[in-house]
């Protein structure tokens, strides 16, 4: 074997070896954008209320990386780790790069708090959550 050889050799197993190397590029797995409606008649942040009240919850979702999957709205009453669930929907096709929908929520007839969640997924499984806390008085 020349010197010739024993470069080329050694050449073609760099080339071969730093290209499996090579880092992928990474998604950066953007989740959707969401934002509740702050204005009137909205409840968008904690709030105190009497036992049967109901407050009004809009939510506006924008497409951010892949398309929108999922919403689903869960409360969980007085610090509970497991949820139920109030309302889930699926997107149509027409849904998949912008969703608004309007919730009622009544207070139980029970003070303590009632924590509500509302969580929209893509298509690719990133989640993006928005809370509001209630102290049912």
């Amino acid at each position: 074997m020349t010197y010739k050889h024993i470069f080329l050799f050694v050449a073609i197993a760099f080339l071969f070896t730093s290209a499996a190397c090579k880092k992928k590029k990474v998604d950066p797995h953007v989740p959707p954008d969401v934002r509740l409606k702050t204005d009137a008649p909205y409840t968008s942040t904690d709030k105190s209320l009497n036992k049967k009240d109901t407050i009004l919850v809009g939510i506006v979702v924008t497409k951010t990386e892949d398309d929108l999957k999922s919403y689903n709205v869960s409360y969980f009453y007085d610090g509970i780790a497991t949820g139920t669930t109030y309302y889930n929907y699926f997107m149509a096709d027409n849904e998949k790069t912008g969703y608004e929908k309007d919730i009622k929520i009544s207070t139980r007839n029970q003070a303590g708090t009632e924590k509500w969640v509302f969580t929209i997924i893509d298509r690719d499984g990133n989640m993006t959550q928005k809370t509001i806390t209630l102290n049912v008085q």
